[in-house]
C-alpha cells in the first residue's frame, strides 16, 4: 500500500514560528499548489475570517475550500474541527452543520468535549474523519468509544517538544491501537523540532506521514522552511528513500 502525504498547511501552532503561513483563500490556494507539486496527496488546513481568526463559519470556510479546490482540483482537502477554533460544542456542531460547501475529511481530536456527537454529525454529512490522536488518553478514549469503523484514517499526533518522548509517544498510541485490533491507515506527526524524528519513525514502521507549517517551520537540517512545499519535498524525499 502506497503511504500517504498529507500537508498541513496552516494553523495557530506555526503562527508565531513563520512569516508565511497562509490565511487567506488566495494564500491558501498558491500553498496547497506547491504542496501537491511536492508530493503530497491530501491538503489539510484552517480558514480564517475576515479579522485573521481561525473559523468555521460557513462562508470563509466555503472560500477556502473553493479556492484550493480550483487550484488543486481532486485532491481531497481535510479541514480541522479543532476545540481551539470553537471550544463550545454544540456551537461548533451548529457551525459545521451549516457548512454550504464541505470538505472530503476533516480532523476530530478524540480527547476534546462532545466529540462524539460532532463523529456522528460528521458520518450524516458524509464527510470522512481522521480521528485525531494527540495523546496515550486520546488513543484509549478512541477505543473505548468504537467509532474507529466509521473513520477514514487515524493521525497519531504526539505534542511532545523534545523528540525522544514525542517517538515513544508515538509509539505507545501505536501500541494501544494494535492491541485493540484497529487496523485504519495511520498518518504520524510531530510537534515542531520533534516532527522529523516522529516522521523517520512512521516511515520505518510503514505509515503515512504529515507535513506542513502547521506541525513544524524547519527542514531536517534546522533551517527554516521557505513554505509548505518545501517541508513537503523533504518529507516526500524521506518517503522514497
Amino acid at each position: 500500500m502506497t503511504r500517504l502525504l498529507e500537508a498541513c498547511l496552516n494553523g495557530a501552532r506555526g503562527l508565531t514560528e513563520h512569516p508565511g503561513i497562509p490565511r487567506t483563500p488566495e494564500e491558501l490556494a498558491a500553498e496547497a499548489l506547491a504542496a501537491v507539486e511536492a508530493g503530497a496527496r491530501v491538503l489539510h488546513f484552517h480558514p480564517y475570517d475576515d479579522d485573521g481568526l481561525e473559523t468555521l463559519a460557513a462562508r470563509p470556510c466555503e472560500a477556502a475550500i473553493r479556492a484550493v479546490s480550483a487550484s488543486c482540483p481532486g485532491v481531497p482537502i481535510s479541514l480541522s474541527t479543532s476545540a481551539e477554533i470553537e471550544p463550545d460544542p454544540r456551537r461548533r456542531i451548529e457551525l459545521i452543520s451549516a457548512w454550504t460547501h464541505q470538505p472530503e475529511l476533516v480532523t476530530a481530536n478524540q480527547g476534546e468535549a462532545g466529540i462524539i456527537e460532532l463523529c456522528e454529525v460528521l458520518v450524516d454529512r458524509g464527510i470522512g474523519i481522521e480521528a485525531g490522536l494527540l495523546s496515550l488518553a486520546d488513543a484509549q478514549a478512541f477505543v473505548r468509544a468504537g467509532i474507529a469503523h466509521k473513520c477514514t484514517r487515524v493521525l497519531v499526533e504526539p505534542l511532545d517538544a523534545d523528540p525522544e518522548a514525542a517517538v515513544a509517544h508515538a509509539a505507545a498510541m501505536e501500541h494501544v491501537l494494535l492491541d485493540a485490533g484497529i487496523d485504519l491507515e495511520q498518518v504520524h506527526h510531530g510537534d515542531m523540532v520533534a516532527t522529523w524524528a516522529v516522521i523517520a519513525r512512521a516511515i520505518a514502521r510503514g505509515h503515512g506521514v504529515r507535513a506542513g507549517l502547521e506541525d513544524g517551520t524547519v527542514l531536517p537540517d534546522g533551517n527554516l522552511a521557505e513554505g509548505n512545499g518545501a517541508l513537503v519535498r523533504a518529507a516526500a524525499q524521506m518517503l522514497a528513500s
